[in-house]
């Protein structure tokens, strides 16, 4: 069988392919759809991996797999991260991967699950507004595995993260994100795989045809319901949107690798993934501004360690906090409205990081939110937070339901002395309307990994990263991430 070819394609779009040209299969799905989003999508794949990154971009590829890293190195002492690492210890398997902040070395699949775990094992990670995906969690991990397994460069890396953030995106704008939930499904969880099974076919370095089964059997793989929101120990989210993505896409490529066969065009033709998943589909988005539009440049680094509903409702309190010299003392009652999607995520959830009332009491008592804070069942249930708490109403508001400010907030709060004051945050600060610069992502994540590695190994993780186009071998970045 030869590998296809661009020419043939174009012929294609002028109505001269040919079934002869195609293999069978592929053949039968570009004449029933005429569009071939699979080959399309699988030679974009294969070109990513050498193709030049425009420098904002590489900025950005930078930014979130250090903000990831943070994540996973803060996550490892989390409840979620812990038992993923007692369970990935506990299968053994060929030393092939490290789990961050261990020495476990384990197959690339086993570590990828864990280091997903540890990348949600908190609302630290980051999150794309519009389609709702989490691509960090489960792109980074599966990415990592890889390049450690066989020795990646740094640069090699980065391309595939950025791939993974593409097609992980990419994926739900396909499906359509709010046909997604309207059908009990997590969004997250279902744009997780694909977007790891890109990143790690990447990694693997597939042709067209590999790249095409890998796709194929990360769509095989594609699961996760909407179910997670009754979770309330995180240990299930954690899986939920990044150890079990960062675990299928691994698996998928390197069953690929040990031979595996399959569909060749699983987006195309009959009971393609894209028409099975949606009644809504729109199968061009998946390569809709492939090279010329990166999500890795537009999913928001939060600023603070909480659900991203939160982000702008705490931006917007803190803002009226040093305007107004607000005080648990001064402030009569508090109400943050926030578009009625996201409100229903965060209405007095038992989780400390996803309860708006608990995150928005501790912002106005200590003047900012910090990491242990935010984990804190402890805090959440002492007597003067839990006042504070009752002073402060969530109202879910249909007129903030904005495509162009998915995550918006808007609170007033009404002082004793019966005055009222509000603030409207349309886009929170780490957004890509209102983003962090290299030195405000650095410090996020010397913030959360200070803990777990001390400051001169933090400092150490912060340097590479942020050169990381300029490493030879990522297996060399190892030692700061691992237990020495």
């Amino acid at each position: 069988m030869t590998e296809f070819t661009r020419r043939l394609l174009l012929q294609g779009a002028a109505g001269v392919i040919t079934a002869a040209a195609l293999p069978p299969r592929t053949a039968a799905a570009v004449q029933q759809g005429g569009r071939d989003v699979t080959g399309r999508l699988a030679r974009y794949m294969v070109e990513a991996r050498t193709r030049a990154l425009p420098p904002d971009v590489l900025r950005e590829a930078k930014h979130r797999v250090l903000d990831t890293i943070a994540a996973m190195i803060s996550g490892a002492h989390l409840r979620p991260g812990e038992v993923a690492i007692d369970f990935v210890r506990g299968q053994g398997g060929v030393a092939e991967a490290s789990v961050l902040t261990t020495n476990v070395r384990t197959t690339a699949i086993n570590a990828a699950l864990a280091n997903g775990m540890l990348g949600h094992a908190d609302e630290t990670d980051d999150f794309e507004p519009v389609t709702k995906a989490h691509p960090g969690c489960a792109v980074v991990p599966a990415a990592l595995a890889l390049a450690e397994r066989d020795g990646r460069s740094g640069m090699e890396f980065l391309r595939a993260v950025t791939l993974g953030y593409d097609a992980c995106c990419r994926f739900l704008m396909a499906l359509g994100p709010d046909h997604v939930r309207a059908t009990h499904r997590s969004a997250e969880g279902t744009s997780a795989t694909f977007g790891a099974t890109a990143a790690a076919a990447a990694m693997a370095r597939f042709d067209e045809r590999r790249m095409r089964y890998a796709l194929s059997y990360g769509a095989q793989q594609v699961s996760g319901l909407w179910s997670w929101t009754r979770d309330t120990d995180h240990i299930e989210k954690a899986f939920d949107f990044g150890g079990m993505g960062a675990r299928n896409g691994v698996a998928a490529a390197v069953m690929v690798q040990a031979g595996f066969t399959g569909v060749d065009a699983v987006l195309d033709g009959e009971h393609n993934m894209i028409d099975a998943l949606s009644t809504e589909p729109k199968p061009e988005e998946m390569v809709a501004g492939l090279g010329t539009r990166f999500y890795v440049t537009e999913t928001a680094i939060k600023t603070y360690s909480v659900g991203y509903p939160i982000q702008a409702p705490v931006d917007a309190l803190l803002t009226l906090r040093r305007q107004h010299n607000l005080t648990p003392d001064n402030v009569e009652r508090v109400v943050a409205r926030l578009p009625e999607d996201g409100a229903l995520i965060v209405n007095n959830r038992a989780m400390p990081d996803v309860n708006l009332q608990y995150v928005l009491a501790v912002a106005l008592a200590d003047g900012g939110v910090s990491f242990e804070a935010s984990h804190s069942h402890e805090r959440m249930e002492q007597p003067p937070i839990r006042a504070l708490r009752q002073r402060i109403e969530l109202v879910p508001d249909k007129s903030l339901m904005d495509p162009a400010a998915p995550r918006s907030g808007f609170v007033e709060v009404t002082l004793r002395d019966g005055r009222t004051v509000s603030h409207f945050v349309r886009h929170a600060s780490g957004t890509k309307e209102n983003p962090l610069d290299t030195a405000g992502v650095s410090a996020k994540a010397r913030n959360l990994m200070l803990p777990v590695l001390g400051a001169q190994r933090a400092d150490a993780v912060i340097q590479r990263v942020n050169a990381l186009d300029q490493l030879d071998d990522m297996r060399a970045l190892m030692p700061l991430l691992t237990a020495v």
